[in-house]
Order: C-alpha cells, then structure tokens, then sequence
C-alpha cells in the first residue's frame, strides 16, 4: 500500500486527510503541526502550457524534518516530492535498500538550494521533471540534451513532462514519447504533475517489474492520472475515479496511439 510522509499546517482540512485514510493510505508519517500548511501562488498562460511563480510560503514546510516511521524503512519503492532537497536527503538516509527512488523537483529548488538538489540527483534512479525546470537545471534549451546532462550525474533516467504535449521518458540510448490524453476542458493543470508521477510509480510498485515495457505502461497510467487531475480544480477530478476507471482510460490511450505498419514498411 501507499505510505504518506509529510506536514500539514492546523489549516488543513482534515477531511482531505479521512479521505485518503479511507482509500487506503496509510498516514501514520503524517505529522499536523501549529502554522500555515505550504502554499504556492501562480499564474498560467493563456493556453495553460506556462506558469508563473508569483509566491512560494514554505509555512510548516520551513522547520519540518522527516521522521521515517520504523514499519516505513523498508518501503521498496520511494517517491521524493517536491520538497526542499535538504529534507529528501534526510529521507533517504532513513530508508534500507529501496528498489527504485524517483524524485521531483521545481524552480523554486533549483534557484535557491541547487548543490543540495545535485546531492539528490546524485542518490535516485529516476528524475520526474517538467520541461521549463529540467532546461533551467542544466542550462540547455534542447530537452534530449538536457536528459543525458541529468543522467551524467546519477539518474539512469529522466521523464520529462510537458503539459499538453504529454511526457518523454528518456533512457540510455532509448526514448519513448507519451502524448497527453485529449480533453475539451481543462480547468486547472496544478498539481497534475504529482498526479503523473503518482499513477507511474504506483504502477510500477504493482508490477514489480523495471523493465523498459513495464516504463512504457507505467508513462500511459501516469498520464492518464494527469488527465483525471486537470479536469477539475484541486483534488475533484478524482471524485468518482476507480482502478476500473482508469483501466478504461488507458485503453482509451491504447486506442488512440496504436497502429500498424503497412506491410511495405513492416
């Protein structure tokens, strides 16, 4: 099951914490502590594809450590979200042996804690990052190259999200491409990054498996989550979702991307 470690100010709604309780995942990492719960402020283009941070407030964020639960020290697989990199240092230090750590990050990381971030890259298999930071944390315009400079310094792989334009995952020598799932309305695309990297390690978690293929799927079950996430504002695109739901959404991605080659080019 999904183990959940964090911070939550006395502002949280406490319903959205029954919420997840109730659909499984376990809490006992969670701390509620006195303040202001982390907020982000922004502004999206016209067309959604680019944002813009106008205000970052860390509130319980700024004097959280992370206390790993004993029964958590062995979780196989480990996300890294979108914390400062001194406290994903501090939770990887904290786990034995994980199979596969993936992590994210944000501009606001890389502009103001960037060395303790490359002491992360260094420590994790895969980054998850979108187009506009993973240019801004190498220094180069051209995505392709800016995977193989992460991945130069300890990523073996790096999955690029690119809002509209769905996701990359870029490997040694392989590339493969995942559109974004086509919808007429879109109402708010924050945090349909998270949803992504939820629904991808989520399913490799399931499957147990790190084969290229298994990646593959895992990119049309990342994205097809993004898509329940942008449908609505904050968490309501997931009302109603089931495993059953989402199964049809990548059928659905199947559907859309599928074809064969004519048997002069086979």
């Amino acid at each position: 099951g999904v183990r959940l470690v964090g911070v939550v100010g006395s502002d949280y709604p406490m319903d959205r914490l029954v919420e997840l309780g109730a659909r499984g995942v376990d809490l006992s990492g969670v701390e509620r502590a006195d303040g202001e719960s982390f907020r982000w402020k922004g502004k999206y283009s016209f067309d959604l594809a680019t944002r813009e941070t106008l205000e970052t407030r860390l509130g319980v964020f700024a004097n959280f450590t992370p206390k790993i639960p004993a029964a958590f020290t062995g979780t196989p697989y480990v996300f890294l979200g979108n914390i400062h990199p001194e406290l994903q240092l501090s939770v990887l230090d904290q786990i034995r042996q994980p199979k596969l750590v993936a992590c994210d990050t944000m501009n606001y990381w890389i502009e103001s804690a960037r060395a303790q971030l490359m002491e992360v890259l260094a420590r994790v298999d895969i980054l998850i990052i979108n187009d506009e930071e993973i240019r801004e944390l190498s220094g180069d315009w051209n995505v392709t190259r800016a995977a193989r400079w992460v991945m130069e310094r300890g990523p073996r792989r790096v999955v690029v999200k690119r809002g509209e334009h769905g996701a990359t995952l870029i490997e040694p020598g392989r590339t493969f491409f995942c559109p974004a799932y086509p919808l007429e309305e879109v109402f708010d695309p924050t945090g349909a990054g998270d949803a992504f990297a939820g629904g991808f390690l989520g399913y490799v978690a399931r499957s147990g498996q790190l084969s290229n293929e298994t990646l593959r799927r895992a990119m049309v079950y990342g994205a097809s989550m993004g898509s329940f996430a942008v449908s609505s504002f904050s968490t309501g695109g997931f009302d109603g979702v089931t495993p059953a739901t989402l199964v049809q959404r990548v059928r659905n991605f199947k559907e859309l991307t599928h074809f064969d080659l004519a048997e002069e080019l086979a």
